[in-house]
């Protein structure tokens, strides 16, 4: 017999509603794997032989260049991704981080956050909610999910097509490749009629429908590391999608929003987070949009003190909500400060995610302008 639909749905108080309570940018009316050897490295452009996070000598044709030679591709056909597909999906591992343990030298750290329990947004979600989705994709041991955002384009104001997530749900790092046929599905489970192993609910599950992801970037330095470490400061990627309907509507004018990425925001401005995202490690199962309603500022975690440190605040969220954005109210709108990246399950929950600063505005002020 199918599992019931989650248990774990109830009235979310509080933080619960951050989204709900906040005024979305209105839109307007109306890799089949890496193309080159994984473990080829990639012979950047310019860039600190001591920092390999200082891009700030970069230039358009640098940037050209990366983006042709990380050599994203994705041959996803429509309706690949059926709701069994998606149900059978298993989350993509967060990397994990002890806070309690003797810390490496030259680590930098706050003591280990209070665990804020996860609440499930209430349904339906609806445009505030449905800006987060699940980004659903393939490796070479199976399908995974991770969590995403609709992003707002500058190019294309209230038409973006843009979606913000981690590096990790995209791409595996140092002598890896690109995870295959990545297609976000924003609103998953907008209803909450969803239930696992139920035959023909493509609709329930996917009420906005599938995006493809037709370009994707991860930051330089991703592909350049390994292990859990100084690469994740730069935890972060960006998606160009397409609709599998053919319609050409843009999907913030489908889901009827996005949220704008607050690049290099003050520390001492960031007070209060709300993180949100699909986990799909017990006690959840990825039916529902959980959030963490921190409201303390984050603690600092820092493995290499030249690259911006990450944010960490309590969350006992797990694998699955990876690439679910952070949010904070700026001139009384939510803005995306971080995205989920690094966390740790005992002996009390965490996240850590990183703080966009000017490497993460130069990628994407560049893949919005100039990646179709």
């Amino acid at each position: 017999m199918p599992r019931t639909t989650s248990r774990r749905r109830r009235a979310a108080t509080g933080g619960a509603a951050l989204l709900a309570a906040l005024a979305l940018g209105a839109a307007g009316c109306g890799p089949d794997g890496p193309a080159r050897p994984a473990t080829a490295p990639l012979a950047l452009p310019r860039s600190s032989p001591t920092s390999p996070g200082d891009l700030s000598g970069w230039k358009v044709d640098d940037w050209a260049r990366y983006v042709a030679e990380s050599a994203f591709a994705n041959d996803a056909a429509p309706g690949a991704w059926t709701a069994a597909r998606m149900d059978a999906a298993r989350p993509r591992p967060t990397p994990e981080y002890s806070l309690t343990a003797p810390a490496a030298a030259g680590v930098e750290r706050d003591a280990p956050p209070a665990a804020v329990p996860a609440k499930p947004q209430p349904h339906p979600y609806g445009p505030v909610g449905s800006v987060v989705g699940r980004l659903f994709a393939t490796t070479s041991q199976g399908d995974v999910s991770c969590s995403a955002t609709v992003v707002s384009d500058p190019v294309n104001p209230g038409r973006s097509n843009l979606v913000y997530t981690a590096a990790h749900c995209l791409h595996d790092g140092k002598g890896g490749g690109w995870l295959k046929n990545p297609v976000f599905v924003p609103g998953f489970n907008r209803d909450g009629q969803a239930v696992h192993g139920k035959a023909n609910a493509d609709r329930l599950v996917a009420p906005y429908g599938r995006w493809t992801a037709v370009r994707a970037l991860v930051s330089p330095t991703w592909l350049q590391e390994s292990g859990v470490g100084a690469h994740h400061q730069y935890d972060y990627g960006v998606l160009r999608v397409r609709g599998e309907d053919g319609s050409g509507r843009s999907l913030e004018e489908t889901v009827g929003g996005s949220v704008p990425i607050w690049f290099n925001a003050p520390r001492d401005q960031i007070t209060g987070t709300a993180a949100y995202g699909y986990p799909a490690e017990r006690p959840f199962d990825g039916l529902e949009l959980e959030h963490c309603d921190s409201p303390l500022a984050p603690g600092l975690l820092s493995f290499d003190r030249d690259r911006p440190p990450m944010y960490v605040i309590g969350c006992t969220m797990t694998a699955g909500a990876a690439g679910g954005g952070w949010f904070v109210i700026r001139d009384g709108k939510p803005n995306l400060v971080s995205v989920g990246a690094v966390g740790n399950r005992n002996p009390a929950g965490y996240q850590a995610g990183p703080s966009l600063q000017d490497q993460a505005k130069q990628a994407f002020d560049y893949f919005a302008k100039n990646v179709r």
